[in-house]
């Protein structure tokens, strides 16, 4: 009996939705259908002369425009591709659409990791999180210390070939959290011509005691010109973790402490999300921010 009931709740319900989807103008139906369509990439592999080995990279395309058959777009570069790649892209189909408007297309490159530790770290450390030398044998920190090679990488291999075979623009983002954090802001430090804005998700200034901010204190000098735009950001990431928030606090205060011309920046923190559920809420807002 409760069977039958269920069933006539479920049918009645249904005609009411399927009466009130037919009163809803079809021009507001076809605007959310994109959402649901599922996103494609193109995977490629560049033979790295750098780094010795074959990259893997996914790539999104913009919907060609057959109106305007020869434009190009900002390309998007984000680190940890493996896990970042697909939520960038959504956000960039979404935010792009004619209906939204409030970023541009773009091309988004996801750089998904084979050496983590070896590629998003600045320089040799063994000094783990709490300041002690990790000397033990299986030290996850034993190959750390590419991250200018991978740097190299980057830009004399991966970008050249992404504008030789697509139809780029000369903007481009970079994009990382944590260690890619890290990796993002030793780029604007050390080669910030490769990019004109950069994102930092909770980087990880801890590494070797502070090494990224001793550099930062180092480099953003006084009277510099940086026409660049960056965001960075963090979140609670627990009592073990508060240094992330102390230091990008300290980051933050040089940046706005020195007199530094074009240098565009904004700080975020979350205090409700985590180190890992941080993403989905900053990288909106970072591109928000870029292109605002």
């Amino acid at each position: 009996m409760n069977y039958n009931c269920s069933l006539k709740r479920y049918f009645g319900n249904s005609i009411v939705y399927i009466f009130l989807i037919l009163l809803i103008p079809q021009d507001l139906l076809a605007q959310t259908d994109p959402v649901f369509k599922p996103i494609s990439a193109d995977i490629i592999k560049i033979p790295s002369k750098v780094l010795g080995e074959d990259r893997k990279v996914y790539i999104y395309l913009p919907p060609a425009d057959t109106l305007q058959r020869d434009k190009r777009y900002p390309v998007l570069y984000v680190l940890d591709g493996d896990n970042h790649f697909s939520l960038m892209a959504e956000y960039c189909r979404y935010l792009s659409r004619r209906d939204v408007n409030v970023v541009p297309e773009m091309i988004i490159i996801g750089i998904p990791n084979t050496n983590r530790t070896r590629d998003l770290t600045p320089n040799h450390s063994i000094i783990d999180y709490d300041g002690k030398p990790d000397t033990s044998s299986n030290s996850r920190f034993k190959s750390s210390g590419g991250g200018n090679n991978f740097l190299q990488f980057i830009g004399t291999e991966l970008i050249p070939y992404i504008d030789a075979h697509y139809k780029t623009q000369p903007f481009k983002i970079f994009a990382g959290h944590s260690f890619g954090g890290i990796t993002t802001i030793n780029c604007l430090l050390t080669q910030q011509d490769m990019f004109n804005a950069y994102i930092a998700i909770s980087p990880s200034f801890w590494w070797d005691n502070g090494y990224l901010l001793r550099l930062a204190d180092e480099r953003l000098k006084n009277n510099r010109v940086m026409n660049k735009r960056i965001f960075y950001s963090d979140a609670d990431e627990g009592m073990s973790l508060s240094s992330f928030h102390t230091n990008l606090v300290k980051f933050d205060s040089i940046i706005t402490n020195r007199k530094i011309t074009g240098l565009d920046h904004k700080y975020v923190r979350y205090p409700d999300e985590t180190h890992m559920t941080e993403p989905v809420k900053a990288y909106y807002d970072a591109l928000r921010f870029i292109f605002r």
